[in-house]
């Protein structure tokens, strides 16, 4: 069983269904608000432990009536919640509009999530070498030293660059593996091409393109991965799937473009229920489905 660390955010999620998303200035009627937990650093430690990690969650909450249940649902899914700390304040609050065809709009609170410390990580990385995840729901600077620590200590790193930010040499420069969708990779690489951002880093590039599957460059090699054809019910989390499920399968081992290709198939699976945890496959699952469309056309677009 291979060893993940989640430096991330733990949020409670507040969803609403509507027939299409809001332009600027305009109003729509949506169905009930679905409250679910979340949290992109908590999503993708529930799919990380979902395909047999073990798996350590760093990160804050508040002490209002979110926080001890949001926790809870870590610790009922097989996460370590020993190293998550609690702050005078409100927990991460997520409000999340999903439309009929599941494409979704997001606007965050972070609360407590910007008073994750790097500090609870030091003793979480003792014991075995694994693979550590971060975000950006978590504030940059503690993401970056993270990273950094991890790295010293024999870790392989997972950057999910969520919210995006335009990252410089300091984040270039480190062998670790990137993983922003194609909005997020505009904004992280100040416009570069994929190749060419790419070329100017240290990184392994992972580049999530939605159905139309991934994009890795690694070593000078750039490979893509589609996707399954699925019917989407909801976008939400998918990309946190995908993360978890990628640190999962480096943790056990997997070579790189194998992992990614378990885990761009699992975010796709993912789509197929609403909530950002709900349609998270668990690995036979996830097996059978790939065994069953190895023979079906991949990708769509």
């Amino acid at each position: 069983m291979g060893r993940v660390i989640v430096f991330g955010s733990i949020n409670v999620d507040l969803s609403m269904a509507v027939d299409h998303l809001p332009k600027p200035g305009e109003t729509v009627v949506g169905g009930s608000v679905y409250r679910a937990w979340g949290g992109k650093g908590a999503n993708q430690a529930v799919a990380a432990a979902r395909f047999g990690a073990s798996v350590s969650m760093v990160g804050a909450v508040g002490d209002d009536e979110w926080a001890e249940p949001a926790v809870e649902a870590l610790r009922a899914e097989g996460v370590d919640t020993g190293h998550v700390t609690r702050h005078s304040g409100s927990t991460g609050t997520a409000v999340i509009l999903v439309d009929r065809v599941g494409e979704n709009q997001i606007a965050v609170a972070p609360g407590a999530n910007h008073l994750a410390d790097v500090a609870s990580l030091d003793t979480a990385l003792a014991g075995p070498r694994g693979v550590l995840i971060t975000c950006f729901e978590v504030l940059p600077d503690q993401a970056l030293m993270a990273v950094r620590l991890a790295i010293a200590r024999g870790w392989r790193a997972i950057l999910n660059p969520a919210p995006a930010l335009p990252l410089g040499i300091e984040w270039h420069e480190l062998p670790i593996i990137v993983t922003p969708n194609e909005a997020e990779a505009a904004v992280v690489g100040r416009g570069r091409t994929f190749q060419d951002l790419a070329a100017a880093t240290a990184w392994d590039l992972v580049v999530t393109r939605g159905d139309r599957g991934a994009e890795l460059a690694s070593n000078g090699v750039v490979n893509r991965v589609a996707a399954p054809v699925v019917d989407p019910v909801d976008a939400t989390g998918a990309g946190d799937t995908l993360n978890g499920v990628l640190a999962a399968e480096l943790a056990s081992g997997r070579p790189l473009q194998e992992a990614l290709t378990t885990a761009v198939h699992a975010a796709s699976i993912s789509t197929e229920s609403r909530g950002a945890r709900e349609g998270m496959p668990q690995p036979d699952r996830l097996r059978s489905r790939l065994a069953e469309r190895r023979s079906q056309p991949a990708a769509r677009g």
